[in-house]
């Protein structure tokens, strides 16, 4: 099973991740982190491949994926 770690203090919410998410499984959450942002998370896991590409594309590095 794969498994995505956010760092939800380093998200900006750029939605970087988002967009470049081939199954869509990524989604803005409903929390606030300290900088203001609404951070990233794991909307759909059983669909996520663990293909890395989310984590690639992020300019902060919040996401680790581990397969």
């Amino acid at each position: 099973m794969p498994k995505v770690v956010v760092y939800k203090e380093r998200c900006k919410a750029c939605e970087l991740c988002i967009s470049f998410c081939p199954q869509e499984c990524l989604a803005l959450g409903s929390e606030i982190n300290s900088s203001g942002f609404y951070a990233v998370e794991l909307v759909s896991e059983e669909e996520c491949k663990s293909c890395a590409i989310c984590a690639d594309m992020c300019p902060d590095m919040a996401l680790e994926i581990y397969k």
